[in-house]
C-alpha cells in the first residue's frame, strides 16, 4: 500500500489537549472485525468484551520525565534537550535531541537547575538534532536519576501545544507503569483504571505484562510513498517466560488475546515461533507492520485514535482492514471523538 492511502483531514478541534476527567469514561469505538458492525460506548464498558480465562496483554514501560531545559555555557542561551536513550550508565552518557541544535557543537557544556548543579558536555553529533551528551554529576547514579526526575518535565508531544501541567505526571502513564525507559506513553493502557483492572481480575481476565521502551521513532513521520522502504527506529523489548506462558496458554484454550496498544502488538509480533506461539524476547525491535500482514498472536486490540499518515494508523489498517478502519475514522471523526495520546479509544474484536 502507499503512504497516500493513509491521509485524512483532521479537524484540529479534535485533538485531545487534556485526558478525560476519569480514565475509564473515555469514549471507546467497538467494531467488530467480521460483521464491520460499529457501537459507540465508555471504556469501562470493555469489561462486557471478556470473559474467564482471556488475557490481555499490556506494556509495563514508564515514562521518565524526558523534556529538560538548560543553558548554554558563555553564552547563557536556553537549550532544551530531549533525552532518548541512556547509552552507558557508567560514564552517563545520553543519546539526546536539542534545540535549537545550531547553536550546540561538540565540546559545549550544558547547565541545568538553578544552582547548575548538574551539567552536561556535548560529545559527538549523531543527527541533525541529535547530539551525545556526558552528564557531569559528582554523586551516584540513584542520585543522578534523581536529579532528573527533579529538573525534568513530563514530554508530552508537541500537537498537544500548551504547558505541561501537575497533573500530567500521572495521566501521561499507565497505572500499570513499573519499568522506566520510554519517553511517550502506551496510551490504549491509559484507559484502564484500578477500579476496571480489579473489575476484570474479579472475572478470570488475565494480564500478560510486555516491556517496548517507546521512543521519538514511533512518531516520526513516514517520508516515503512505498511503504516497504519505511525504516522504523528501534526500540528495546522485552517478553519474560512467564508471560509468554499466559498468552499461549490462552490461545490453546482458544480464549481471546487483546493486545492493548499497537506498542504490545508490535512486540508480541516480533517473536513468534514457527507454530504461531509467543516466544520469550529480550533485544530490539524495529518492527514495521503495514497492510498486507498476517497476525500471529492476538486477535483482538485496544488503541487509540491516531494521526493521518502514521505508523500506528498503518498498523491498525492491517488488524482492522484498510477500508474498515478508515470508514471507522470517518465515523470517529463525524460523531467528534478525540485524537492521539489523550484521545479515546478503539476496541477492535
Amino acid at each position: 500500500m502507499k503512504l497516500s492511502e493513509f491521509d485524512f483531514e483532521l479537524p484540529e478541534e479534535l485533538i485531545a489537549k487534556h485526558p478525560a476527567p476519569n480514565r475509564d469514561e473515555s469514549r471507546m469505538m467497538v467494531i467488530n472485525r467480521e460483521t464491520g458492525e460499529i457501537e459507540h460506548k465508555l471504556f469501562k464498558d470493555v469489561i462486557n468484551y471478556f470473559d474467564e480465562g482471556d488475557v490481555m496483554v499490556r506494556n509495563n514501560t514508564k515514562v521518565f520525565p524526558a523534556r529538560l531545559y538548560g543553558n548554554k555555557e558563555k553564552t547563557g542561551a536556553k537549550i532544551e534537550v530531549f533525552l532518548l536513550r541512556e547509552l552507558n550508565r557508567e560514564s552517563l552518557l545520553w543519546d539526546v535531541l536539542v534545540d535549537p541544535a545550531r547553536k550546540i557543537r561538540i565540546g559545549n557544556k550544558l547547565y541545568f537547575g538553578d544552582d547548575e548543579s548538574l551539567v552536561a558536555e556535548v560529545i559527538d553529533n549523531t543527527t541533525s538534532r541529535g547530539r551525545t551528551l556526558r552528564f557531569l554529576f559528582d554523586g551516584s547514579y540513584e542520585e543522578f536519576k534523581n536529579k532528573i526526575d527533579e529538573l525534568g518535565e513530563t514530554p508530552l508531544l508537541k500537537y498537544i501545544d500548551r504547558e505541561v501541567e501537575p497533573e500530567d505526571a500521572e495521566r501521561f502513564q499507565t497505572i500499570y507503569a513499573k519499568v522506566e525507559g520510554a519517553v511517550a506513553a502506551p496510551t490504549a493502557g491509559m484507559h484502564f483504571s484500578k477500579q476496571l483492572l480489579k473489575r476484570l481480575e474479579l472475572k478470570g481476565v488475565e494480564f500478560a505484562e510486555i516491556t517496548l521502551h517507546i521512543g521519538l521513532g514511533t512518531f516520526r513521520p513516514v517520508e516515503v510513498e512505498d511503504l516497504t522502504k519505511h525504516k522504523m527506529d528501534s526500540e528495546q523489548a522485552e517478553i519474560t517466560e512467564k508471560n509468554a506462558n499466559i498468552v499461549n496458554k490462552a490461545k490453546k484454550n482458544r480464549k481471546r488475546v487483546c493486545a492493548v496498544g499497537t506498542t504490545s502488538m508490535r512486540t508480541i509480533e516480533t517473536s513468534v515461533s514457527t507454530d504461531g506461539m509467543l516466544k520469550p524476547y529480550e533485544g530490539w525491535t524495529n518492527k514495521f507492520i503495514f497492510p498486507p500482514y498476517d497476525f500471529s498472536i492476538a486477535d483482538s486490540m485496544i488503541t487509540n485514535f491516531h494521526e493521518p499518515s502514521s505508523t500506528l494508523l498503518m498498523m491498525v489498517s492491517a488488524f482492522l482492514g484498510h477500508e474498515l478502519t478508515m470508514k471507522a475514522y470517518q465515523e470517529a471523526i463525524k460523531e467528534k471523538y478525540r485524537f492521539y495520546s489523550y484521545g479515546d479509544a478503539m476496541l477492535i474484536i
